[in-house]
């Protein structure tokens, strides 16, 4: 669990990243679980969009996604949404205690 000045400072790195992938009609797929996997162990902070054609809104494709690989909402804006998870191994970012 992340604490609200955690959150702040994720907040702030978020603002810079790009978008590294979208949610469409299909939804969230094993396929797009996947990809979120692999994006935020590398990044460890992913932005991810969804699409006016998707089922889900914002805040449930989110709140479905960050359940399926284990990681923490950031925050969820407009058709946006930022999610945080750390890398144990190989941390890339320090949020301190």
């Amino acid at each position: 669990m992340i604490t609200s000045k955690q959150r702040a400072a994720l907040r702030s790195l978020a603002n810079g990243l790009d978008t590294v992938m979208q949610i469409g009609k299909g939804g969230i797929t094993e396929s797009v679980i996947t990809q979120a996997q692999q994006a935020i162990s590398n990044k460890e902070l992913i932005k991810v969009r969804v699409l006016e054609s998707a089922l889900l809104t914002t805040r449930e494709a989110c709140e479905v996604l960050a359940e399926a690989i284990g990681a923490e909402p950031v925050q969820c804006i407009g058709s946006r949404f930022v999610l945080y998870k750390k890398n144990e191994k190989n941390p890339v970012i320090d949020l301190g205690k």
